[in-house]
């Protein structure tokens, strides 16, 4: 049986297509496989806020790539009485290779209500963000408006990781000791 040459271009094109759309899912950031899915209690008595900007609204230009490139201010409230330590992880799932770690913080004393801008903490540990640095690295979109989401962790205990550990390392060993989070989303689009 002769198969024929129109056939043939048909099928070549639509395996084309679909190695194209398999390698656009990949490069477009939707495999978030690898990513831990962590669980949550539903308590949601904590709160993360900024007074530089709300919910779901921009984040001034001095905190980003284009301004000082400081973390903002932070203030936090409602963490559970019996929580040992905190973690803040702050990424961008809009970023064009997958998700990018901004900052990763932990072992904040559960006693801390604001975090000033432009300050680290004392005692804490600050992990290796996407950058490959142990900072805080602002929003610096490549095009578009993307969401920056401050997640902040009430935990059970304190953890012994060093600042090679990254957002994964942490998350991993966040794994059933979660007490409560909050959740502060920042909006950011390069001019």
């Amino acid at each position: 049986m002769r198969i024929g040459k129109g056939f043939l271009i048909i099928l070549i094109l639509i395996v084309l297509l679909i190695a194209g759309g398999a390698l656009y899912f990949y490069l477009s950031g939707n495999q978030n496989s690898e990513e831990p899915s962590l669980e949550i209690p539903q308590t949601k008595n904590m709160r993360i806020t900024s007074p530089v900007f709300g919910h779901n609204q921009s984040i001034p230009n001095k905190y980003t790539c284009d301004g000082e490139n400081i973390n903002p201010p932070l203030e936090i409230s409602g963490v559970p009485e019996d929580a040992k330590s905190l973690a803040l992880i702050m990424d961008d799932p809009d970023a064009p290779m997958g998700t990018w770690d901004h900052w990763i913080v932990w072992n904040i004393n559960p006693s801390v209500t604001k975090i000033e801008e432009n300050s680290v903490l004392a005692g804490v540990t600050e992990g290796t963000n996407s950058s490959g640095k142990q900072s805080y690295g602002g929003p610096c979109p490549p095009s578009g408006t993307h969401r920056y989401y401050f997640k902040l962790y009430a935990l059970d205990t304190q953890f012994g990781l060093g600042f090679t550990a990254n957002k994964s390392d942490i998350e991993n060993a966040m794994e059933g000791h979660i007490l409560d989070s909050a959740e502060l989303i920042g909006l950011y689009q390069r001019q």
